[in-house]
């Protein structure tokens, strides 16, 4: 994206090789897993590392990682899709804000305790800052999610940017959007229930970089899924 390379993320200090956290986080974000299944199968290759850990592990390094894959990813078209989805964080829902484009390859997500204005306008500026400015944006009939590109609009208006964003209002429009949601949700639900947002915006950074990787949206980085998520992490 952008010529960007992302950043090294550092791992001094953690008391156990790279390449065994890495591997962890990688099948917890990946698959339908506990944390108590990643412990066991750890276990069995011979590393002993309680489920706490591993927590700890998804959480500081799922938000390093998304930032690599963001700079990383291949180019994307100007015409998105965006729409939130639900996840329940603490016993209440969340909002999920999520954009694709036009092919279906991953844009940029955003976990928000709230689906308003502000959620829809800060959204829209870091998918803006991470992609550039779009052609057209379809959405559902969200009055805020219209209202937060309009704000969009006016500030690239101001500013002599040039063209504005064309947006379309049509729910049909963005199934390509409700399918790519699935993903998301099946990986999110053995999660009983994310304990604190930060934790459940990190984790939910990894599962979407997993997707990311399924949808080979990252240069050849090794040949298998595990290979280019630690492509990710170097």
């Amino acid at each position: 994206m952008r010529g960007l390379s992302g950043m090294t993320i550092d791992f001094k200090g953690v008391h156990y090789p790279k390449p065994v956290i890495v591997f962890a986080v990688f099948f917890y974000v990946r698959y339908a897993v506990f944390y108590r299944d990643i412990e066991e199968i750890m276990t069995e290759r011979g590393v002993t590392v309680d489920h706490a850990t591993l927590n700890r592990w998804v959480v500081k390094f799922s938000p390093l990682i998304a930032a690599n894959a963001q700079a990383r990813k291949r180019a994307t078209a100007n015409s998105w899709k965006m729409d939130e989805t639900s996840i329940k964080v603490r016993g209440k829902w969340t909002y999920l804000y999520r954009a694709v484009d036009r092919d279906g390859q991953t844009l940029d997500f955003m976990l928000s305790e709230r689906r308003n204005l502000a959620a829809a306008r800060r959204f829209f500026n870091q998918a803006i800052a991470a992609n550039g400015v779009p052609d057209r944006v379809v959405i559902d009939k969200s009055g805020a999610n219209l209202a937060g590109l309009m704000a969009v609009n006016v500030i690239l208006k101001f500013t002599g940017m040039g063209r504005l964003v064309t947006i379309r209002q049509v729910k049909y429009l963005n199934n390509i959007l409700e399918q790519d949601h699935r993903f998301i949700k099946r990986i999110t639900a053995p999660i009983t229930g994310f304990k604190a947002i930060h934790s459940a915006a990190a984790t939910i950074a990894g599962i979407e970089v997993a997707h990311m990787i399924r949808k080979d949206q990252f240069a050849a980085n090794g040949t298998t899924p595990f290979q280019k998520f630690a492509a990710l992490a170097a």
